[in-house]
This record gives structure tokens, sequence and C-alpha cells, in this order.
């Protein structure tokens, strides 16, 4: 990673600030995004290497404004080897009660912001023959659960669009990522967003149990490096992407009880 320029959205807290520490003292130079310029300026500020810090902000619900914030991005070094749209929401809400504004943004954030930033950055990719696109997606891109509906579907929906861009690349020397991250300690169920859109504000204990940010950040740097096409991070959680592949009655039973706040 040394050298390597990096975007990191959703730089600001939980996993995305893990990898700007990680990366920086590995030796990359870094463009930090998020909606929290301060938060931004904070994360910065605990690094040992600030030069090759840049601050970024940018709000990814803000869609029309993502292709311009791509432009000044690569203007800062000239280039971007990797992109990793670390940023979104989550969702602590039945389907039900919640409204379809609130539906709408997680859709908004979590999958078009991604999808436009990284189309944004794609073509000097490719002019380059060189890069990588990474998606921190989640456990439930790949199943359904409660109080997940929408959240789970932008997710869902980032794994269909990457895994076909994936093979629309395929002649080019360009990877693309899919994270899947299960229950790791930070605090986006703090802001996750409940039935009307109001910010939870409370920490979830399996969240609140869940692994160090800061060993998921090694484990998505480690598959960058080795440019997998997938990978699953967490505790035992994690068995649940073979078990509903194999089994996936008994799956169905199992996920019913699952404890998921």
């Amino acid at each position: 990673m040394k050298n390597k320029v990096v975007w990191i959205t959703g730089a600001s807290s939980g996993i995305g600030e893990a990898l700007v520490y990680e990366l920086s003292a590995a030796g990359a130079k870094l463009i930090i995004s998020s909606r929290n310029r301060d938060e931004l300026f904070r994360v910065k500020q605990k690094c040992h290497n600030q030069i090759d810090i840049h601050v970024l902000s940018l709000d990814l619900e803000d869609n029309e404004s993502l292709p311009a914030k791509a432009t000044g991005a690569i203007r800062i070094y000239g280039h971007i080897d990797i992109l990793i749209n670390s940023g979104g929401i989550s969702q602590r809400a039945l389907a039900l009660e919640t409204n379809l504004n609130t539906e709408k943004r997680f859709m908004d954030i979590n999958f078009w912001g991604t999808v436009i930033l990284s189309k944004a950055v794609l073509p000097q990719m490719i002019k380059r023959n060189s890069g990588a696109i990474v998606c921190v997606s989640s456990l439930v891109g790949k199943f359904g659960t409660r109080l997940r509906s929408a959240y789970s579907a932008s997710k869902h929906a980032l794994h269909g669009y990457f895994e076909s861009l994936r093979i629309e690349l395929d002649s080019t020397n360009i990877h693309i990522l899919l994270a899947c991250p299960g229950f790791i300690k930070t605090k986006v169920t703090l802001n996750a967003l409940t039935a009307d859109g109001s910010k939870q504000g409370t920490m979830d204990e399996a969240q609140e149990n869940g692994m160090p940010a800061q060993e998921c950040a090694k484990q998505i740097i480690k598959a960058i490096e080795k440019k997998k096409d997938e990978v699953y991070i967490g505790g035992k959680e994690v068995k649940g992407v073979l078990l509903k592949r194999i089994f996936p009655s008994y799956f169905a039973k199992i996920i019913k009880k699952a404890k998921v706040t």
C-alpha cells in the first residue's frame, strides 16, 4: 500500500476511520471523505503523516454533487489507485413501519452514492490499466434479516451491480472487492435510522460485543492485497453465508430466531 493513492468515504468514523489509520501507517496517500468535516480533521490529526492526507467533505445522499467531488479528488494527486466506498447508513426498523422516504435514503446513500463515485473514478483507472474499487457491503448483503429490509436491499443491490461490473472489466487490470462485515464494534447503530428516519441513538448489544474496527480494517486491506472478490468479516455470524448456501431451509429457521440487535 505504500504510496498508493486511496480515497476513503465514511472516513470520519467506524470502519472507514480504522482504514485511515491502517493505510496511513502503511504509507498510503489518502483522500478522506464524509459529511462531517470537523471529524475528518480529527481523524487526520491522529495520524503520524498528515502531509499525505487530504480532507474532502461530501454528502453521499446529494447524488448530483458527487461527480464533481470525484473530479476534485482525482485532481489532488492526479489519479486514484483505490476507491474504498465505506460510507453509508444502517437501519433498525420493521419494513411495514418504515416510510418510503426513509427507505429511499438507504438506496441513495448506500447504493447510488457508491455507484456514482465508482463510475466517476473508473475511466482514469481504465486509462492507466490499474486500480481497485472496494465496496464495504455487509453480511446482510448476502441474506436478509429482521429490522434491516431497506438496508439489506441496498447492500444486495451493490452485489448485483458490482459483480456484473467485475465481469465487464475482466479484460482490464482493475480489481473489485465486496467486503462483507458482520457485527463490528462501531457507532453505526447510534446513527442507524428508525422507521421515521430519525437516528436510533443507542448501541446494540451485538454491535458492542463485535469485532474491533481495527481488525476489520486489517482484513479488508489484506483482501485488497490478495485481490479477493469477496471477504466475510466478523465472528460466528459469518458462517451464515455458507449455511444459507448449503442448507437454505435450515438457515431460514435459524435466522428467524437470530439476535440481530
